[in-house]
């Protein structure tokens, strides 16, 4: 849809790294780095709307021909006409970063300086005990172990659904989370009381498994380029997705079938049904499952370094956000309206 060449780029000392073919389209080329730092699918998708937005709101013009000025109207026009979240402007201007930086290849001072968006830290949402109940409850069946998995570990919706069979670790009761946020490696707990069902999951899942084998499939998506270094680790049992979806599909990248693991939209839309059900007034998510861990933790009395691994927060200041929403916060300080 768009190009552009080396003639047209600003002689500027280039930046190092991998260089992309500059006789590609521009997407070619971004998809080509991408690709190259191993970004993720969603990422790939996420980075080139936002590129490809901001060469339309410039009426076409290639990239290399603007600038500054261009760059600073393009956020301002986020910011103030479409008023989006400073995290949405950011994500904007990581894309635009990646864009010059990495692709272009054009040295640009004043974009490496930007500065980022900030906005105050917020006091997430958390659930009682009662109201996780609750909610786990009007959860249909068929997801019920997903959804207790959630707050049973702390996972992330993602790191739920990126389980793989050699993940779970019965005899320590531990989860091992691969490349989390941050390509950061973690372990977590297993609860007790999901053990038994979690292995007949995985009993559901093999079974699935061998008659996709027998059809010819059974080929799961490994990560970056284990596929060309164990040709044969795709179709084995412990590569598999512990959630798997119910449907073969095309992998966008390669034009494979396969089964990916269960889509995150059907587990989001399954929570806000369950949390309408149960009547609770909360604006509660699948990450509030994630918070409402960390923070029943902390009012059990484990401490917050504990709490801190667990979650795979790199910085304790992080955790700290839980102790304003507990339930006896501080030292349990009663009111003197009670006294």
């Amino acid at each position: 849809m768009f190009s552009s060449s080396s003639e047209t780029q600003r002689l500027k000392p280039p930046v190092e790294g991998f260089i992309p073919n500059p006789n590609q389209p521009l997407q070619d080329q971004c998809r080509e780095v991408m690709r190259f730092r191993r970004f993720s699918f969603r990422t790939e998708q996420t980075y080139w709307d936002w590129i490809k937005r901001f060469i339309l709101f410039h009426g076409n013009r290639h990239p290399p021909e603007m600038g500054e000025s261009e760059v600073t109207a393009f956020l301002t026009h986020l910011a103030a006409q479409r008023n989006v979240a400073p995290s949405t402007q950011n994500q904007a201007l990581s894309a635009l970063l990646f864009l010059y930086r990495d692709v272009l290849k054009v040295q640009l001072d004043w974009l490496d300086g930007f500065e980022h968006a900030s906005r105050p830290p917020r006091v997430p949402v958390v659930l009682s005990k009662s109201e996780v109940q609750r909610v786990l409850t009007a959860v249909p069946a068929n997801y019920q172990l997903f959804c207790r998995l959630l707050y049973g570990t702390g996972l992330r919706l993602m790191e739920g659904l990126r389980l793989r069979v050699k993940d779970i670790d019965f005899e320590p009761r531990q989860i091992l989370v691969r490349d989390g946020k941050g390509f950061k490696d973690r372990v977590t707990i297993l609860p007790e009381s999901l053990a038994e069902p979690l292995r007949a999951q995985l009993i559901r899942v093999k079974a699935w498994h061998e008659r996709d084998l027998a059809a010819g499939l059974g080929a799961a998506l490994l990560p970056f380029a284990l596929a060309e270094k164990y040709p044969n680790a795709e179709r084995e049992w412990a590569w598999q997705w512990v959630f798997p979806s119910a449907m073969i599909s095309v992998d966008p990248r390669g034009g494979v079938r396969r089964r990916h693991h269960a889509n995150e939209t059907s587990i989001q839309r399954v929570m806000k049904e369950a949390v309408r059900a149960s009547g609770i007034a909360k604006a509660a998510s699948c990450h509030t499952f994630r918070h409402s861990f960390a923070t029943h933790l902390l009012e059990a009395g484990y401490d917050i370094r504990t709490v801190q691994e667990l979650l795979g927060h790199k910085d304790v200041s992080t955790t700290q956000i839980y102790t304003h929403v507990m339930e006896k916060p501080g030292l349990g300080v009663k009111s003197p309206l009670d006294g």
